[in-house]
């Protein structure tokens, strides 16, 4: 699998300068149309004001790509062909020539291959709901265990078995710090309702961290930076429990099940909270990103 950088990215990586990634399933099927294209591009302006280099990741046409040129982004905004791809797939994709959007776990594949050590999401995968009956587990779990790469996020998606998630994590040796905050944050909400066990108060702390991982020789496995999105720009709590309570409610009267389930809750919350929720969503996204160039910077000495 080679690997192909932008000339962007493959300058910052050549002189040790911060670079994060960013994943591209958020523009090609997280958005609708044009406003995908809108954020995507935003986001990258997000991380360049802070100092660091953007690497949104993508596999075009068989190739893995890390850092996409402003041609390749519209091209992931735009295809309608564009698959979403998890890290299971990227063989697959390579091989049959084929393009696609790149979730946590794809992201975090290729990042680290690339030598990238930040990257930004909204919200990570987790156990579902049910999972005694479903055994649906993310593909992201699995991954962040076995990949040394620091992840920033808003917590993992609401709809999701949270303490379950939190449970797995510690079993798998996922190590999880609050960003100013003890509390891990929902998604949409700045507080899940379940504790952190360690907070982390500014970029140079998370770095320090970075360092310790590397100097202690443990496993190959990711740091999870939670960072809560602010109080006044989440989603109201007591909309989000009874819009949610009746996605689950729909969910199961129309036998929706498998991979489906996800974009069929999200959907729901967006519909039914008239955008509230994509706005929170949103919210979390770009706070995560300008977090995750600060990060980068400190842990490149800058």
């Amino acid at each position: 699998m080679v690997l192909v950088m932008s000339e962007e990215v493959r300058e910052a990586m050549s002189a040790g300068r911060p670079v994060v990634a960013l994943e591209s399933t958020i523009i090609a099927h997280g958005l609708p149309r044009p406003d995908n294209l809108r954020v995507g591009l935003e986001l990258e302006d997000a991380v360049r004001r802070e100092g660091a280099v953007p690497a949104t990741v993508a596999v075009l046409d068989g190739r893995p790509r890390v850092g996409l040129t402003k041609d390749e982004l519209e091209r992931v905004a735009g295809e309608d062909a564009i698959r979403k791809l998890s890290h299971r797939d990227l063989a697959l994709a390579v091989a049959a020539g084929a393009s696609g959007a790149t979730t946590v776990s794809a992201t975090a594949r290729l990042a680290a291959l690339a030598g990238i050590r930040v990257f930004a999401t909204g919200g990570l995968g987790g156990v579902h709901r049910q999972w005694t009956l479903t055994q649906d587990e993310s593909a992201d779990l699995g991954l962040l265990a076995r990949t040394r790469i620091t992840v920033v996020c808003a917590g993992v998606k609401s709809i999701l078995d949270v303490p379950a998630t939190l449970e797995r994590l510690e079993t798998l040796g996922v190590s999880v710090a609050g960003y100013r905050t003890d509390r891990f944050p929902g998604f949409y909400l700045s507080d899940s309702g379940h504790p952190v066990d360690w907070t982390l108060d500014g970029p140079e702390q998370v770095a320090e961290v970075m360092r310790a991982q590397d100097a202690l020789g443990a496993q190959e496995s990711a740091l999870i930076v939670a960072n809560p999105v602010p109080p006044e720009q989440q989603l109201d709590p007591g909309l989000h429990a009874r819009v949610l309570a009746e996605a689950l409610d729909a969910c199961e009267r129309e036998g929706v099940t498998g991979q489906a389930v996800t974009p069929f809750l999200l959907g729901y919350l967006v519909r039914h909270t008239d955008g509230a929720s994509l706005r929170a969503n949103l919210s979390a996204v770009r706070g995560n990103v300008r977090l995750a160039a600060r990060i980068a910077l400190a842990w490149a000495g800058e």
